[in-house]
């Protein structure tokens, strides 16, 4: 097969660059001769996503940002800018996913989701603008969820955060469509990354930090209707990183103000 060349000479930054999709996003954006920035709360996920890039590190920065706090996305944003002299597309992958009875979800904790997801989101692309803007083709990928149209239980807080997105992405995509800056979001569900690889029974189903209690019947219908292997119930971050590189590039040049549902037909 030939290999993709879509990134070459385009500028990136990918949030939640340390682990999971977004780490797979970086990979992928550099193996089609990106120029990418990194940017996650975690060192120690950005060394090891340092390590990985291989034959490919002189293209990839780093930096550390809590993606909740308007300083350090100021900041971040600004750096990656200027490393990168310049900005072409910007993918929002950082997040974080809670579960807990409703009734039992303290305000922090569902501001706290809020907080990363959401508003970070918001923090990140308003920061990002001015360089998309003198971008080239510039786009920008945001990660919802199947959560934000489908019932998840357990996951309130998690499901209006990326509900909150998705809006946003489509409201975003019409105010800077005359300026030729794209906003599309993706939507993967069953899909194993740095907030759903867990252990036991949650590992095997839906993911990390259940209750204790939960009941595991209200996830049949949130399953895989294709086949993994080894009878797998999650895909590989892969699959989500092939779609964030199709949106993130000109190849997408007609395509903004919607969303691609990635979650092997658990929502046909």
């Amino acid at each position: 097969m030939r290999q993709l060349r879509r990134y070459e000479g385009r500028r990136v930054l990918v949030t939640g660059g340390g682990s999971g999709i977004g780490q797979e996003t970086v990979l992928r954006i550099l193996a089609e001769g990106g120029s990418v920035v990194a940017a996650d709360v975690s060192e120690a996920g950005l060394r090891d996503t340092l390590s990985k890039a291989h034959d490919a590190e002189h293209r990839l920065s780093t930096t550390v940002v809590d993606v909740g706090d308007e300083d350090s996305v100021r900041g971040g944003t600004a750096e990656a800018v200027r490393h990168l002299g310049g900005l072409d597309t910007l993918v929002n992958a950082a997040g974080v996913l809670r579960s807990a009875h409703f009734e039992e979800t303290t305000l922090a904790a569902f501001e706290h989701v809020l907080r990363v997801n959401l508003v970070g989101t918001f923090l990140v692309t308003r920061e990002s603008i001015p360089a998309l803007r003198a971008g080239a083709s510039p786009a920008v990928v945001n990660f919802s969820s199947t959560s934000a149209m489908f019932a998840h239980p357990y996951m309130s807080a998690y499901a209006a955060s990326k509900g909150g997105i998705q809006a946003m992405t489509h409201s975003l995509a019409m105010e800077f469509s005359k300026q030729g800056i794209r906003f599309n979001a993706v939507q993967p569900g069953s899909i194993s990354s740095g907030m759903t690889d867990g252990t036991g029974e949650a590992r095997r189903s839906v993911g990390p930090g259940l209750p204790a209690d939960a009941d595991y019947t209200l996830f049949t219908k949130i399953s895989p209707s294709l086949p993994l292997a080894d009878g797998a119930m999650f895909a590989g971050p892969d699959s989500v990183a092939a779609v964030v590189a199709m949106l993130g590039s000109p190849d997408a040049y007609f395509i903004t103000g919607t969303e691609v549902r990635i979650d092997g037909g658990s929502h046909m």
